[in-house]
């Protein structure tokens, strides 16, 4: 299926390839009968306000019942919502996401009372609540955590007004979703030859790595060209979802977005900056790979549509799925056989959707673990998508133990430590190819693929966590982003962070508009700072083994019951410095010294 050049219907697809999503309700009306439930505990719930503080047992019963209603609101999102993705233009998944959240900001608005009241109960008071009902233990970790916020929770009236614009809050993430994945079409690419190749946000990157550079123009300008038309659109839906965090941010006597999204996650600002100056100083190993590229490409202006075609593209293969998941398989063994029987498990029970299809959503993701976690992936047959899947599985491992070994109240863990555990598996994946291989050309290509994977999730990332800490300053500013604006500043970042020799286009100036991660608030640092300690865990596991795997299992198994700077420091890494930065990008650099050699040879 991965060599079709014809974007299929879903119905075209193998169950087989399809996840398992009735391993969450059976049918729709299954959906909507337990999503009526919830007006039961809302009611149970809001009940309970003027109570919690009186005594122990009040609050362990309504601890108690949140945790349970909690799980019940993770499985019905995970429905809507993973329905939804199979296809965009579903208008009934549409309604009954939209329906979700209705009766979601309802429920928060219903229940506001609560944060205040916990908030306010006094150390003393709840110190005899844990003697007296030893049942509250199982929430130690969560009151502590939400108390620490009393500073930015509000009144009982004002936290019920901000609970009940949460509907709002989603709009400019829902209005781009729509926009990008069901509305905008792309014209189809023409090759060398003058065949059409169909554009589509599933396509676009696998278009980008052809080597055929006429095919890789057409689509770069499809791409750009049909954003560019709406670009006053989409520069009105970001400045919408940049205003609405800093009202937020605001009313929340926080000092900016940055620095409310950041306290979310207990991660100190400092790790952000941190990783922007860190990647600041070595911007000279970006700028030198580019200008290998360029010289290696034998081409007189290098563009950004040569970024993603690989450098041997003669060693490039097609990766059949079946093929992909046995690779992950065997290179993961030194993660352990507790860690590969769930592997396992997730591949031969459809744990994944595995195809693009007709309006499908586009990218990767793993999502949920009620029952199982359900992973999302556009598989087209070459290396990237094989990484891509090692990724995705390592996030929804990390939910399967998190969920197995916590309770409730804790499996959650922040996206600060995500990205840990998907990266970590993309870095076993390729010192297990870079050991099989003999062959200086397969080597050489394996060696642009690691690159590649540091200039997109470290240089890259951090490109754009860059720009998403400007645009946010321009708006505390009290300016409005427009495209003008927008295109300024990231074509400035594009020229910092790639040097002088790339052409940095007006075409380029337009990607932030094909970004959906600028309306997840402030988290694709993350992705930087998540590689930098997943290569120096793959590291310590190739290195000490059994020691190394337990307290990398333990980590994964750890959900939100520490800090994420102390789950990592836990497993062998600290970030609250630079040096893990650093010294990914000094293995960078010593790769960049071999695939030079291995070309030049």
């Amino acid at each position: 299926m991965e060599n079709t050049n014809r974007i299929l219907n879903r119905e075209e697809i193998p169950e087989e390839y399809k996840w398992a999503i009735h391993d969450l309700y059976a049918t729709d009306e299954d959906w909507h009968a337990h999503l009526a439930t919830l007006a039961e505990d809302q009611a149970y719930l809001a009940a309970m306000a003027g109570t919690l503080g009186a005594q122990g047992e009040n609050l362990l019963a309504y601890l108690t019942r949140m945790e349970e209603m909690d799980q019940k609101v993770y499985r019905l999102s995970n429905y809507c919502m993973r329905k939804a993705d199979e296809d965009t233009r579903n208008a009934t998944y549409q309604a009954m996401v939209g329906k979700y959240r209705g009766v979601l900001v309802a429920l928060n608005a219903a229940l506001s009372f609560a944060d205040p009241e916990m908030i306010a109960i006094s150390d003393e008071t709840l110190d005899r609540f844990y003697a007296e009902v030893p049942g509250l233990e199982r929430y130690r970790r969560y009151l502590t955590n939400l108390r620490r916020k009393k500073a930015h929770t509000l009144s009982p009236a004002e936290e019920k007004l901000l609970a009940a614009a949460g509907e709002i809050a989603h709009t400019p993430d829902s209005i781009y979703g729509v926009f990008a994945n069901a509305d905008l079409k792309f014209p189809d690419a023409l090759d060398a030859q003058g065949n059409s190749h169909p554009v589509s946000a599933g396509t676009f990157i696998r278009l980008e790595e052809s080597p055929d550079r006429e095919l890789r123009r057409s689509a770069y300008e499809s791409v750009y060209d049909t954003y560019g038309q709406f670009r006053n659109t989409a520069a009105a839906i970001l400045n919408g979802q940049n205003k609405q965090q800093k009202f937020f941010a605001e009313a929340r006597k926080y000092d900016s977005a940055f620095v409310r999204s950041l306290d979310n996650t207990n991660v100190p600002t400092s790790v952000y900056h941190n990783l922007i100056e860190a990647v600041h100083q070595n911007a000279d190993k970006m700028h030198r790979y580019i200008r290998l590229r360029k010289k290696l490409l034998g081409v007189e202006t290098l563009h950004f549509y040569d970024i993603y075609t690989p450098l041997v593209p003669d060693a490039d293969q097609t990766i059949p799925y079946a093929e992909a998941k046995q690779t992950i398989y065997e290179a993961l063994h030194p993660l352990g056989d507790e860690y590969r029987a769930i592997l396992k498990e997730g591949f031969d029970n459809r744990w994944i959707d595995v195809y693009p299809s007709v309006g499908k959503r586009s990218g990767a993701y793993s999502a949920g673990a009620v029952v199982h976690p359900f992973v999302l992936m556009n598989y087209s047959g070459n290396l990237n998508t094989q990484f891509t899947l090692a990724h995705e599985m390592g996030h929804a491992i990390h939910s399967y133990l998190s969920h197995k070994h916590q309770n409730p109240v804790d499996a959650g863990y922040v996206i600060f430590v995500a990205e840990v555990a998907s990266t970590c598996n993309e870095a076993l994946l390729m010192e297990y190819l870079l050991g099989k291989t003999t062959d200086k050309r397969q080597r050489a290509y394996l060696i642009n693929h690691f690159l590649d994977q540091f200039r997109g999730t470290i240089y890259r990332q951090t490109l754009f966590a860059e720009f998403e800490l400007n645009i946010g300053q321009m708006v505390a500013e009290g300016k409005t982003l427009t495209a003008e604006a927008l295109c300024a500043e990231y074509k400035r970042l594009n020229a910092l962070y790639y040097g002088p020799d790339i052409d940095v286009d007006d075409r380029i100036a337009m990607e932030w508009a094909r970004i959906p991660h600028f309306y997840y608030n402030y988290y694709v640092f993350q992705y930087a700072t998540g590689y930098s300690a997943a290569i120096a865990l793959s590291r310590r596991i190739l290195r000490e083994g059994e020691p190394a795997v337990k307290d990398y299992l333990n980590f994964l198994s750890g959900g939100c019951s520490k800090t994420p700077i102390d789950l990592l420091k836990g497993a062998g890494v600290d970030m609250t410095g630079p040096e893990p930065v650093n010294q990914a990008l000094e293995l960078f650099g010593q790769l960049l010294d071999e695939l030079e050699a291995l070309l030049e040879a």
